[in-house]
Order: C-alpha cells, then sequence, then structure tokens
C-alpha cells in the first residue's frame, strides 16, 4: 500500500504541486462552482479529449484557492496506467480508505475521480459515499459515455447527481487561447480548424490529421466495439462517415439503409439504428428532433445529426462535399447547447427553421445561411422566420461581413457575433 500512496501523491496537490490546468474554462467552472458545497455528485460527461480531466483540475485549483487544504482532496484518473490495479469498486474503496489512514485529512474530503466507468461496479461506491451521513464526502465524476448514468443508475441516484456535458473548446475559447481578435478571418480559422483542445498545441496538418484519427479510433474501437461487441465494424465506421458527411442534412434511419443498400451493403434499420445510437453515446455525434412549431409537438421519424466537431470533417473527409454553410449550421448548433439551450429543428406548415432554441423561460428562432447574397435568398431566409406566429425573437445569421438592418422584427446577427445574443 505504501506503492499506492506513492502514486496518489504523484498525481495529487497534496505537497503544493500543481499540474498544468491548461485554459481556465471559467464558463464551465461557473456552473460547477454554483452547486459544490453539498451532497450532490457533480457527473461531467463528453467526448474522450475535450478538456474534462482539465476541467477536473481546474476544480480542484479553485477549491484550494478559496481555502480547502490540498490534502482533503482525493484524485485518480482511470485513464492512467499507474492506477490500472483499482479494477473495481471494492479497490477503489481499499485505496480511499489508505489514503484516509495515511494522509489524514481532517473534515470534508473531496473524491475526484476520472474516466470513472473503467471501474467496475463504480455505481455501488459512488451511491453508497454519496448518501454516507458518518462521513462527509463530495464527489466530482467524469465519464466518456453519455450512458453513464442512464436507467437503473439513474433511478439508483435520482435526484443526488447534477449533469455538465463537456464539449471541445468553443469559438470564443479558441480565439482567447490563440490570442487573436473576434472578426470573421478569426471564426473562418476556427471553422476550418476545429476546437479539440490538443489540436493548438500540435505543429501541422499532417500531425493534426493523426491525432484526430486517432481519437475517432479509440473511440469507436474501446468505447463502441468493445463495450458493445460489434459484429460489423467496417459499417459502424462507414456509418459515421456517412453522418459527419450529411451532417446539418435532414435524414432518417431507413434512407441510411437505403442508401447502404445501393452500395449493395447489407444491413437492415435496427443494426443501422443502434450503431447510430452508439456513436451518440460516445458524443462523437448529436441527434437533433424536428419539433412542431404550430402542435408544440416533437416530431419521430427525419432528424439531423451534427458531428461533435469540425476537425473530424476537416481532418478526416476534407475530400467530400461539405459547404461553408452546412460547417457553419454544425457550429451554431454546438453554441447554443454550449449555452445551455435545448434546441430542436422547427417545423411549420412544410417550412422548416433551422433551430428552436429554448433555455428556462427563453425561446429562440435561428436561420442559418452561408451568406445573404441577393434579394432571392434573403427572402428565402427571413420568409421562414416570417411565418412564425408569435413574438420571440427570431436571427438570421450568416457570414456577411456587414449586418443587415431588422427586417420586421428579425434581427441579422454576424456569426462571430452571435455569442453576444445567447
Amino acid at each position: 500500500m505504501t506503492e499506492n500512496i506513492a502514486i496518489l501523491k504523484k498525481y495529487n496537490f497534496w505537497e503544493n504541486k500543481f499540474p498544468s490546468t491548461g485554459l481556465i474554462r471559467n464558463n464551465y467552472l461557473d456552473k460547477i462552482n454554483d452547486f459544490i458545497g453539498n451532497k450532490l455528485i457533480k457527473v461531467l460527461v463528453g467526448q474522450r479529449r475535450v478538456g474534462k480531466s482539465y476541467l477536473l483540475r481546474q476544480t480542484i485549483f479553485r477549491l484550494i484557492e478559496n481555502g480547502e487544504n490540498p490534502k482533503n482532496i482525493f484524485y485518480i484518473n482511470k485513464e492512467y496506467t499507474d492506477f490500472d490495479f483499482i479494477t473495481n469498486y471494492k479497490e477503489l474503496e481499499t485505496l480511499i480508505k489508505v489514503y484516509k489512514k495515511e494522509v489524514k485529512p481532517k473534515g470534508k474530503v473531496y473524491i475526484f475521480i476520472d474516466e470513472i466507468q473503467n471501474i467496475t461496479g463504480w455505481e455501488h461506491l459512488i451511491n453508497s459515499y454519496s448518501q454516507n451521513y458518518t462521513n462527509n464526502y463530495e464527489i466530482f465524476i467524469s465519464g466518456s459515455n453519455s450512458q453513464l448514468l442512464s436507467g437503473e443508475l439513474a433511478s439508483l441516484l435520482s435526484g443526488r447527481y447534477i449533469q455538465f456535458q463537456i464539449l471541445p473548446f468553443s469559438y470564443q475559447e479558441y480565439i482567447s487561447i490563440k490570442h487573436l481578435e473576434n472578426s470573421k478571418k478569426s471564426f473562418l480559422q476556427y471553422l476550418q480548424t476545429g476546437g479539440l483542445p490538443e489540436l493548438f498545441h500540435l505543429p501541422n496538418d499532417e500531425t493534426k490529421r493523426h491525432y484526430v484519427s486517432s481519437i475517432k479510433d479509440t473511440v469507436i474501437l474501446r468505447d463502441i466495439i468493445q463495450r458493445y461487441n460489434i459484429k460489423d465494424a467496417r459499417l459502424l465506421q462507414d456509418i459515421f462517415s456517412f453522418l459527419v458527411n450529411n451532417a446539418s442534412d435532414l435524414i432518417s434511419i431507413s434512407s441510411i439503409v437505403k442508401y447502404f443498400a445501393g452500395k449493395n451493403r447489407k444491413t437492415n434499420y435496427e443494426t443501422v439504428a443502434n450503431y447510430i445510437e452508439y456513436l451518440k453515446n460516445t458524443f462523437l455525434i448529436h441527434q437533433v428532433d424536428r419539433y412542431n412549431i404550430k402542435g408544440k409537438e416533437v416530431l419521430a421519424g427525419n432528424y439531423k445529426y451534427y458531428i461533435n466537431d469540425l476537425s473530424f470533417k476537416n481532418y478526416l473527409y476534407s475530400g467530400f462535399e461539405y459547404g461553408l454553410g452546412y460547417m457553419l449550421e454544425n457550429i451554431i448548433y454546438l453554441q447554443l447547447i454550449n449555452s445551455g439551450y435545448n434546441v430542436y429543428i422547427g417545423y411549420l406548415r412544410n417550412k422548416e427553421i433551422d433551430f428552436v432554441a429554448t433555455k428556462n423561460n427563453k425561446t429562440i428562432y435561428l436561420q442559418v445561411a452561408y451568406l445573404l447574397i441577393d434579394k432571392n435568398t434573403i427572402e428565402r431566409e427571413y420568409s421562414e422566420l416570417e411565418s412564425i406566429p408569435d413574438n420571440f425573437e427570431k436571427y438570421v445569421v450568416s457570414l456577411d461581413d456587414i449586418a443587415l438592418p431588422n427586417k420586421n422584427g428579425i434581427k441579422h446577427v454576424l456569426a462571430w457575433q452571435i455569442n453576444d445574443i445567447l
């Protein structure tokens, strides 16, 4: 056990050693901080390599800055091979007990467990510790699968956790880390790169391509193929490729089955639906439902899919036809969910509204266009919004150089300034 304590010392902050915390992501830190000081389990979820580990370390650093004793903080990351000796929740509990015996923290103990899904039966320990009234624990965990707290586990922990979805760097974070001004030029650079944090430390496009490819392969192999015992790994890869290259298009499961049938690939509705669900669970893609604005109901059958980061498109499938307008729509979607909105595709009398976004009591409608190049384009984009018979805020978002005047209450927003309205 002496060896295990030495490993813990290596990765913890007990001796005033502070590992790199990277770009401070105050948007997330402030949200997490609002829930510190209670028994709620703080759960960070998101795709691999989007910065969950950095956010946990930043949270630890903020706790210490606010006066918490570093010895009262217990941190492990199950992605590190040093922690391979922890395979199940009983071994984790043994390590926590050794830590308490050797380090002797006084008062509340903050437990941070990174990539917790790699510990078998972890939910038993977390459920027990979150309810333990004889010891004062506050728990922070992270995972790379959206099903981390699903089904029976969600029922088990019902009302005792708060979840934060972590995304790659937003455009605002991109210009901060790159020290750029907020401009069309900067936005286009972001659009043609991506927001995965490690990208900004790599020297050239070839290295970036290999890095993005390795993330995709790791997620698909470890988080999908091995986890779900996938029989047709090639089909899974091809479905991901299809969704990347048809992001922002309205499609159905049946149309995907038909697409592969046209290429003499045998599959069926259930298989395609399951594979898409697995891709969603790992946060590689997002599915957005259609919403009937008049009937106030979600419509089944057709969906839009957006990729979690445009680097998958830019570095892995750049040879496919895929206009800037579609990439812009993808980015606006990510901006909306990053700002805490629930997002739908609007439908009203055979007209499609790109986004219906709701947060608390606020609803906004957005139409996304590459450029408003002529009267016909302007009329088309604005008419979709003009057909909506309510007084919620309506916007057209584009990559034009100059914003147009308001038209019938509809505001024109330049894409790099969208954060001003969210």
